[in-house]
């Protein structure tokens, strides 16, 4: 299950168009400009478009990614406030949107201490599922390079949040393959991934990755500097992509691509191209349509009672 982040100029629907187009499987898209803090109201002409342009287009996986905005670990009050009230937002818009999951990084506690800024993360969550509790729309802690004071880029971290929140049911996992090299992670090989993803299954579970943003990396393994490439032209090996995408746990999760638009080699979209590799990856091979594009949360092992590292 194969696709990229789209963009929403236009009207969100645009999205699912373009995805359709492009023959993908699923999609990723902000529901609002994620440069600015303030969004219009999502008005109930965009909810009707987005859902016809849903029925027709059958793409019915459907991923938004947060505000870049947002910190719920910052230990300034008024930025942590602010932060909560555009995820409150973001949640919001996604319920309406029937979008099932919502990609956040954890935040930069700002030189503040990890454990600091990780309880941050925990006391805001918790605020938020409190006053959402109706919600079906699901939290998606994504795996970062580290950059900075950022938190996320070990597994611990985020073991550490899914085991300290009230209802880690409302959680789940955004698996990033460049960002997990970035971090230090072994991606450099298949059998350093196939070890990579169990030590992941044995910390978590892997039934918690709901999403896996599938990225090359322009840094080396350890680099902690976060900067994508095409499939195949960066650091993380074929091997490992081949391994991530063809675990049978992960077989049925959205894959989604973030790179840059421009116009490759041979004058197609990067996006055909890198689809056309992930998916000569895949032990199921299949051919990238012209356009039309068609389309599994698995049973949930609790975070609860696994042991911290």
């Amino acid at each position: 299950m194969f696709g990229s982040h789209l963009s929403i100029a236009g009207g969100l629907h645009n999205a699912l168009i373009e995805a359709r187009d492009l023959g993908m499987d699923c999609v990723q898209i902000f529901t609002k400009n994620q440069r600015q803090w303030r969004a219009a109201p999502l008005n109930d002409e965009a909810v009707r478009r987005w859902q016809f342009h849903r029925d027709q287009t059958k793409i019915r996986d459907v991923v938004s990614h947060d505000s870049y905005l947002i910190n719920l670990a910052s230990p300034d009050r008024q930025m942590r406030e602010k932060s909560i009230s555009l995820f409150r937002e973001e949640l919001g818009r996604c319920e309406a949107l029937r979008i099932p999951y919502l990609v956040t990084h954890p935040g930069s506690h700002k030189n503040d201490g990890e454990e600091s800024g990780l309880k941050r993360v925990v006391r805001a969550l918790d605020l938020l599922h409190r006053e959402l509790s109706g919600l079906r729309t699901m939290t998606c802690l994504e795996v970062t390079a580290g950059q900075g004071s950022s938190l996320g880029y070990r597994f611990e971290q985020l073991h550490a949040i899914m085991n300290m929140v009230k209802h880690a049911d409302r959680l789940g996992v955004c698996l990033d393959t460049a960002h997990m090299l970035e971090a230090g992670y072994d991606l450099t090989s298949a059998q350093a991934a196939k070890s990579v993803l169990a030590a992941f299954d044995d910390l978590i579970g892997l039934e918690h990755v709901k999403v896996i943003h599938v990225n090359d990396s322009k840094t080396p393994r350890g680099s902690r500097v976060d900067r994508h490439a095409h499939i195949g032209h960066g650091h993380v090996d074929l091997g490992a992509f081949k391994a991530i995408v063809n675990h049978r746990v992960l077989r049925k999760v959205p894959k989604i691509l973030e790179m840059s638009k421009e116009k490759g080699p041979d004058g197609r979209p990067w996006d055909l191209i890198n689809l056309e590799v992930l998916r000569g990856l895949t032990n199921r091979r299949r051919t990238v349509p012209a356009g039309g594009g068609r389309s599994r949360t698995p049973q949930r092992r609790s975070v609860q009672g696994r042991r911290p590292t």
